[in-house]
């Protein structure tokens, strides 16, 4: 006699739910990986050469800089922009956001040496984003290059930026984000970063643009924007945790394009031990989940005319809750060792690291298939080398990340009801 068990409804979609939940990693690789795929074989708009500008012929462009407490790098960085790029009709505007170290007497003492530096004294810190929206008002250029304190663009930027901008079909692009790579690789902690920006980079933008026509999110280190295309969504939003992704979802939703440039090259520092690393990915955690929030029901609530964009919030809710999962998991998976131990059932102890190798195992399949596909692509291979690595970025920024993105999900609904703050606090930077 067979016997059948029947599951209720609800068990049905928990179960379903569930596998979703411990499939996602796998799922994902397995999506950005097809998605580069589609990006070098079926992608139309990929821009294989640039047209060197003429001096008479280039556009003026504002590089902007909002500053906050940057006496490390600030004078580096400017001297590099004043002295090495390839372009001639250009302005530097630094936002100095209410520092309180020697920043505003580095930037005097510049001003007096390049006529074309400008300086904006914000007496209280209020944050990058309100920062950048005080420049967009004295800058000059029709073009404004977002660019970090701690960010250096390569020389021929600027004018490989204007590519993408020049022309009647391209009037409706409102930023395009260039290529991220790490310029402070001294540690392992910041040589595994490389191989983590290959892979957002390198993969994610590629797939986003391939597969649903935009990006979703700049890099607020060295983006190129449009500036009527800023003024025309109000400018960033000031109260939240990355206004850079902010931006990007309110270009989307109001019928602007972007674009991403691989091979447009700009050197940014990234935390070299763990405790900023975590603070930087609390705020771009936060961020995520405002923008989230924010778009949410805009999105769902117009499928078919917001189709390309469902995709992404969809990853973006299941991101939340797999990050959700994961932190829940692995306190139950704790507290469970902990019982079995204590009681003697060593059995269950050796099924459960069974259980857990396996699932980390197809995982970490997953993840190299993705790593190797945007190692390969990103820099035409020279960053095959960093994949001696990638055993920490996934053993370690994959935790750290879901860790930020649990603990920032009430500070992020606060500011979503009106509770944000903007202002900002600059990480700890060295001299290199």
């Amino acid at each position: 006699m067979e016997i059948m068990s029947t599951l209720s409804p609800f068990e049905n979609i928990l179960n379903f739910v569930l596998l979703l939940l411990v499939s996602y990693p796998v799922l994902g690789a397995f999506s950005w990986l097809i998605g580069v795929i589609c990006y070098k074989v079926l992608y139309r708009y990929q821009r294989k050469e640039f047209e060197p500008i003429e001096t008479k012929d280039e556009p003026f462009v504002t590089i902007m800089i909002p500053a906050h407490n940057e006496e490390v790098l600030i004078e580096q960085t400017i001297t590099y922009l004043m002295n090495d790029l390839h372009y001639h009709n250009y302005e530097v505007l630094v936002t100095d956001d209410g520092s309180t170290d020697t920043t505003p007497e580095i930037l005097q003492r510049l001003q007096t040496l390049y006529p074309n530096l400008r300086v904006i004294t914000i007496e209280k810190n209020q944050g990058k984003a309100h920062a950048f929206n005080i420049g967009v008002g004295f800058a000059r250029g029709e073009f404004i290059l977002s660019n970090d304190a701690d960010s250096i663009p390569e020389p021929d930027a600027l004018w490989k930026y204007m590519n993408y901008f020049m022309g009647e079909t391209q009037m409706n692009i409102a930023a395009v984000t260039a290529n991220m790579d790490v310029q402070n690789r001294s540690t392992l902690l910041a040589k595994s970063q490389t191989v983590e920006f290959a892979s957002i980079v390198g993969v994610i933008k590629r797939s986003q643009v391939s597969a649903l026509g935009n990006m979703y999110a700049y890099s607020g280190a060295n983006t190129m924007y449009r500036r009527d295309a800023l003024i025309s969504v109000g400018l960033f939003r000031q109260d939240r945790a990355t206004e850079d992704i902010s931006i990007a979802w309110d270009h989307q939703l109001n019928g602007w394009t972007t674009s991403f440039a691989p091979d447009i090259v700009f050197f940014m520092d990234v935390p070299e031990k763990l405790k900023p690393l975590y603070h930087q990915r609390k705020r771009w955690a936060k961020g995520g989940t405002e923008v989230l929030l924010t778009n949410f029901t805009k999105i769902l609530g117009h499928p078919i005319k917001q189709l390309k964009k469902i995709p992404f919030i969809l990853d973006q809710t299941l991101s939340i809750l797999w990050s959700l999962f994961f932190f829940i998991s692995t306190i139950l998976f704790i507290l469970a060792f902990v019982g079995f131990l204590f009681t003697g059932n060593y059995e269950r102890i050796y099924h459960m690291f069974c259980m857990a190798f396996i699932f980390v195992s197809f995982e970490m399949v997953a993840g190299v298939m993705q790593l190797l596909a945007a190692v390969i692509v990103d820099n035409r291979a020279h960053k095959l080398r960093y994949l001696f690595f990638m055993p920490i970025y996934m053993m370690v920024y994959w935790q750290v990340n879901s860790v930020a993105l649990v603990m920032t999900l009430i500070p992020a609904i606060k500011t979503i009801m009106g509770y944000g703050s903007g202002t900002w606090k600059s990480p700890v930077r060295n001299q290199h």
